[in-house]
């Protein structure tokens, strides 16, 4: 079967629907993986998107003909469906694109948490075998089993966090219209202290209010005003597959994902002395200067949750973090959970009895952020020649760092570019110990040195 390779990302398969992905294709993937895997069964879910449905449908018919059993979940989030991965000792397939938009579709690939199927850990291998179509076949077809895992999941949440350590609270919460929305009902009715109100709660992958990714500002500038408007503790965002978590302080300001990670680390130190903590590469200071200060073990890793989840586990690493708002648990299976956090955060603002504010402050203070800034690539071959130069330039008087694209590190100043896993864009994280520092770095590095005519279409 003929395939535009370029679907298989670093830790996914993602494409335009039905461009590059299609109903058949979803067949052949289904056929390709129980090939590659040789499952006695797996657990099949998906997200709200209309092409999700007709690809799932696909994809477990791929299934049959390789597989005994399909155990399906149906319509989920993704961390739920990671712990029914788990909870069942199955492999298994989300149908999901995450926070692309809604003529995207895609799929996530479990084999044994924590472990995902990657570009350079499986990915090549199932398209090789949708090439071909040399695949497995059972004498006799599998079965199709339903199941519900949302009670357990959230059984399985409040054995790490107790419900009744928890104090009362005000909380915006937006689920964008995606997989977030029901499971984070089910949870939220378990804390009846909380005043929840949720906005974009019902499911619309076609059209909902606002795009799926809360990292854009226009993405969650409804539930900053809505915080603002309530006087609320908190609000909180997820993304289009429900895995992704961000939290708007009592101010109505956005925290940052390094800066919830610095926050979060303190928890589970103060749990697990001298325990490691695993962070990305474009994360600021704030994460190994606090880990540091609280005798636990900071170690970086690259950008990507199959990247992630595999160092948890070997590190045996109590929590990890990424500036995108995926949150890592030991104690979830090494993976990302977006309900978890949320409730660890109420546990910690409940034991300090403080805002979140006043956390947020201390930070800002300190550690002064430029955000990820997106830069269009014009030209891809030229990005490792522009990252080559960057290096020499700064050669003499930096620290260099290559985990994930190229790190500079300077005693004021730092800055991380990085090509998009998934997108054709340049990423760039900058931090300063001022904000005129950081004004000053940004200006020369974007405007100065990316800004060319070769590499960039606009800045």
């Amino acid at each position: 079967m003929k395939i535009d390779r370029t679907i298989f990302k670093a830790y996914d398969i993602r494409g335009r629907y039905p461009e590059q992905l299609t109903p058949d294709l979803a067949y052949h993937i289904g056929r390709a993986i129980s090939t590659y895997l040789v499952p006695n069964r797996v657990v099949i879910g998906r997200d709200m998107r209309i092409s999700s449905d007709l690809m799932y449908k696909e994809l477990i018919s791929g299934f049959l003909k390789s597989t005994s059993k399909v155990i399906d979940i149906g319509l989920t989030s993704t961390d739920v469906f990671y712990h029914a991965c788990a909870d069942s000792k199955s492999p298994g397939v989300m149908v999901t694109a995450s926070h692309n938009p809604p003529n995207h579709g895609g799929f996530k690939i479990v084999k044994e948490l924590p472990y995902v199927l990657g570009q350079k850990d499986g990915l090549e291998e199932i398209s090789e075998l949708i090439l071909t179509e040399n695949y497995l076949d059972v004498a006799t077809e599998g079965e199709v089993v339903r199941a519900d895992f949302s009670q357990s999941f959230v059984n399985k949440m409040f054995s790490l966090v107790a419900p009744e350590s928890i104090k009362p609270m005000k909380i915006i919460a937006d689920s964008g219209n995606g997989m977030a929305g029901p499971i984070l009902g089910k949870v939220y009715d378990c804390l009846p202290q909380i005043d929840l109100i949720h906005i974009n709660q019902k499911l619309d992958g076609v059209s909902p209010t606002h795009g799926w990714d809360p990292l854009k500002p226009e993405n969650h500038y409804q539930l900053q005003q809505k915080v603002i408007d309530e006087g609320a503790d908190l609000g909180f965002a997820f993304d289009g597959d429900g895995d992704r978590f961000f939290v708007i302080d009592d101010r109505g300001q956005i925290l940052a994902g390094d800066f919830l990670t610095s926050i979060l680390s303190r928890y589970f130190l103060k749990k697990n002395p001298y325990s490691k903590i695993i962070y990305d590469v474009r994360s600021s200071s704030a994460i190994p200067d606090q880990v540091k200060m609280l005798n636990g073990i900071p170690i970086q890793e690259r950008v990507g949750h199959s990247f992630i989840k595999k160092r948890m586990f070997e590190e045996n690493a109590v929590f990890g973090g990424e500036l995108t708002g995926h949150y890592y648990f030991r104690d979830f299976y090494f993976s990302d959970t977006a309900m978890l956090p949320s409730l660890i955060l109420l546990k910690i603002l409940s034991d300090l009895n403080a805002p979140l504010s006043s956390l947020a402050v201390e930070l800002e203070k300190k550690y002064f952020l430029s955000g990820e800034i997106n830069i269009p690539v014009k030209d891809k071959s030229q990005i490792k020649i522009k990252l080559q130069e960057l290096e020499n330039l700064f050669a003499k008087d930096a620290k260099i760092e290559r985990i994930d694209g190229v790190s500079i590190i300077f005693n004021d100043w730092r800055f991380n570019l990085r090509p998009s896993n998934t997108e054709a864009l340049l990423r760039l994280n900058l931090e300063a110990n001022s904000q005129s520092i950081l004004e000053e770095k940004l200006e020369f590095v974007v405007n100065g040195f990316l800004n060319k005519e070769e590499l960039v279409s606009s800045v």
